[in-house]
């Protein structure tokens, strides 16, 4: 056949609504059998132990990994490798979650009479209710679907796509029933993007010290022009003699001031700067940060204590540098 832009994308749609069905008829199998699974994954005391073979291999590790990183303890177990030797890594206080969509996956029966002999629970979840699988497990969970966006009907398509999310759907439910939150979701995720979202806070990349740009309430907009091209952070801030902030001075104020035709050597800087304006807490995440900003369409922030007093100042450059973008 040849390449029709048409058809390709006929083609596409088509896969695309039989793994959409697949996936909305799950939901009638949200039910007891899917409560005593996530009971018995809630109470393990020790890990989660996910087998399966082939496509369902693929799908049980990433299951076994979004497990692990909402809450719940988790690895894969290759059923063959387990048949020489890795069911050594199976103790009588974990779970086995079992992935096979015939349920008669040979590498993963010959695994049933050891897991019953260790006493150890098993959640099957499988296509075919009557398979040996589902019949040998403590709970069975149906994931079976109409029919594989595979249009010979063969290449696992809708059935992994299925069993991927009712892994999620056990997952967000374990991880909403022990109350796991984004710190805890942090700690697990230190490294990249997303670990410098979860963990970097304002503190840790705010100017501080000398290099906050601030000047009195009595000073001219001179003074401030010579601050903010000294500390080279598009603004400074406006402060009484306790160091309390009352207003914020930046290139924006500077550009509206233009045509006003001010003399800067004699004009106070309370006449031109912005007051009332955003300030934020040195604790909060630097991703809060650069929210307020788009929030506000600014770019920068005058950091302040519980007094309202400055002791830092960021802006939209620190936090590209420091990669919240």
């Amino acid at each position: 056949m040849k390449l029709n832009d048409s058809k390709l994308c006929e083609l596409g749609r088509a896969v695309i609504q039989v793994e959409a069905q697949a996936i909305a008829d799950l939901s009638a199998q949200i039910n007891g059998n899917f409560v005593m699974a996530c009971k018995l994954l809630f109470n393990c005391k020790g890990r989660v132990v996910v087998i399966g073979m082939g496509k369902s291999g693929h799908i049980g590790g990433k299951i076994a990994a979004t497990l692990a990183s909402t809450g719940t303890p988790a690895f894969f177990v290759h059923p063959g490798e387990a048949s020489h030797g890795d069911l050594g890594m199976i103790t009588q206080q974990d779970v086995v979650l079992a992935l096979s969509n015939s349920g008669e996956t040979n590498e993963v029966l010959t695994l049933l009479p050891i897991i019953k002999r260790l006493g150890v629970p098993l959640i099957a979840m499988t296509g075919n209710s009557n398979s040996t699988l589902a019949r040998f497990s403590d709970t069975f969970i149906n994931v079976a679907v109409q029919q594989e966006a595979c249009p010979l009907g063969l290449a696992p398509t809708s059935s992994t796509t299925a069993a991927l999310v009712m892994g999620d759907a056990l997952a967000v439910s374990l991880l909403e029933a022990r109350g796991f939150t984004r710190d805890d979701f942090a700690l697990s995720h230190p490294g990249g993007s997303l670990g410098k979202r979860l963990l970097l806070r304002v503190k840790d990349i705010m100017h501080v010290g000398t290099a906050l740009p601030s000047v009195p309430e009595t000073a001219l907009i001179s003074h401030a022009l010579l601050e903010m091209t000294e500390k080279q952070l598009g603004m400074t801030a406006i402060v009484e003699g306790n160091n309390r902030v009352i207003g914020i001075f930046t290139d924006g104020d500077l550009r509206r001031m233009l045509g006003r035709n001010l003399d800067i050597n004699s004009t106070p800087i309370t006449e031109v700067m912005t007051p009332h304006c955003a300030v934020i807490s040195p604790e909060i995440l630097a991703a809060e940060a650069m929210k307020i900003m788009e929030q506000k369409k600014i770019n920068a922030l005058i950091v302040v204590d519980d007094q309202q007093c400055a002791v830092g100042a960021l802006n939209m450059h620190d936090l590209i540098q420091a990669g919240i973008v």
